[in-house]
């Protein structure tokens, strides 16, 4: 299994410097406006990095000035390393983001880098500086170790699915060939429920299986593409013969629907890393603890990244999981629990209740 074991960060929003190790399962808290949603949406720069749309992704995020720490004025580079453990070795990016000319960024720096097991020095491979949009898809076909990073990179999936008013991409209908995988604000899931019931039913019987743990009024989805090619999420109540559509589910229950789907996919689909911001949103309790399952049991075999604000969702891992992020002079502080300083607490209460007590840092406001 690949591991995204290490990241470094500094510049970013909130976060002047952080250095942090990840395990298979990481849960984020903290007080509102403490930096977890940053951290998120630097892996959503990312996502947009690796697709080949950083300017575009730059102007949309509010330019430049909206990602360094404090301004420009302030902060004039971004730099990251994310380490990422091989069975054979680690695999190593960084980069270095400089402002420039028209409030946007260039890369000042981008390096790649392995280290084989049993080897004290790494190959590295420089991808040159000055340029607007990442050099690593270009690079892929010549160094193997671009190849292996541009992999691992374009598989650290943010998924956010906040959205579900009526015109959100997931209550619309989408081209049935839009199903390579799961779309990040869930806008192709007909499509790709459609192709796990053709092509991976074992799949699809356990993502129905699971919405009936949370919606027990549900029988099964009605998806059938129309005359050009377009399949929308159709569903059927049980005992009713009535099709329903998807401005008929409730907003919890399709955010539900999002999140089984995508931690029941088919494991060769899976990305590398999940991330994922609050997903406890609008979920009934008992949902809470169905989802909460589903990221522990997806962590043995992906790598899994959750910020939340909810002490019953919580309640569903260890303090081992957990990193808190406080702010702290106006900068954003990440520390991984240390289960030992708990023990006398969780004598007596949940690791929700000990944190809505304020007695771990970083404890809501």
């Amino acid at each position: 299994m690949n591991r995204l074991q290490k990241i470094t960060l500094s510049g970013f929003k909130s976060i002047k410097t952080m250095d942090i190790d990840l395990r298979f399962l990481n849960i984020l808290i903290g007080s509102n406006g403490a930096g977890k949603s940053n951290l998120i949406s630097f892996f959503k720069m990312l996502n947009e990095m690796m697709a080949g749309r950083f300017q575009q992704y730059i102007g949309m995020a509010g330019r430049a000035q909206s990602l360094l720490h404090f301004g420009p004025r302030v902060t004039s580079q971004i730099e990251a390393k994310l380490e990422f453990e091989l069975e054979n070795g680690t695999d190593t990016y960084h980069l270095r983001l400089s402002h420039a000319a028209g409030d946007t960024l260039i890369f000042l720096e981008e390096t790649l880098s392995f280290l084989q097991s049993g080897y004290s020095s790494p190959k590295i491979d420089q991808l040159g500086s000055g340029h607007q949009e990442t050099k690593i898809t270009e690079a892929a076909e010549a160094m193997p170790t671009a190849g292996t990073l541009r992999y691992l990179l374009d598989r650290c999936r943010v998924y956010h699915f906040h959205d579900t008013s009526s015109v959100a991409g997931v209550r619309q209908s989408c081209y049935v060939g839009d199903n390579r995988w799961l779309m990040p604000d869930a806008g192709n899931l007909a499509a790709l429920l459609l192709k796990f019931r053709k092509d991976n039913s074992a799949s699809y019987r356990r993502i129905i299986r699971t919405i009936r743990l949370i919606a027990p009024f549900f029988d099964d989805f009605e998806l059938e593409p129309d005359g050009s090619d377009r399949v929308i999420l159709n569903w059927r109540e049980k005992g009713a013969d009535r099709v329903f559509g998807p401005h008929q589910l409730s907003d919890g229950t399709l955010r539900a629907i999002c999140l089984i789907t995508l931690l029941l996919q088919p494991e060769d689909r899976m990305p590398e890393l999940i991330v994922v911001d609050e997903p406890e949103l609008g979920l009934h309790p008992y949902a809470l603890n169905v989802v909460a399952a589903l990221f522990r049991n997806a962590s043995r075999h992906i790598q899994i990244l959750i910020s939340t604000q909810s002490g019953s969702f919580l309640d569903n891992f260890g303090p081992e999981d957990v990193i808190v992020v406080n702010r702290e002079d106006k900068e954003s502080q990440f520390e991984r629990l240390n289960p030992s300083d708990l023990e006398v607490w969780l004598d007596e209460y949940s690791l929700g209740e000990v944190w809505e007590k304020n007695i771990i840092a970083g404890g809501p406001h």
